[in-house]
């Protein structure tokens, strides 16, 4: 069965401050925002939306930051 966590986007609430350490992510689900225990490779910053990219059990959660699409004028997507 697939976690309905993964895929969506989130708020880091306490800080990860690289690999080995752990935060907290705030999803918005269920018609509600639900709270997970995150982690990742990488330093990521209180504040700073993330996406869920695996589910493990006790609401553990693998993150990477989001860098979300930035239309540029005319809505061209510039990379």
């Amino acid at each position: 069965m697939t976690d309905p966590v993964r895929g969506l986007t989130g708020t880091l609430t306490s800080p990860i401050r690289g690999k080995g350490t752990l935060g907290e992510v705030l999803v918005a689900i269920r018609g509600g925002t639900e709270s997970y225990i995150a982690r990742s490779d990488e330093h990521i910053a209180r504040g700073d939306t993330v996406l869920v990219i695996e589910v493990h059990p006790g609401r553990i959660v693998d993150v990477v930051p989001w860098i979300p699409l930035d239309p540029g004028p005319g809505g061209v997507i510039s990379i």
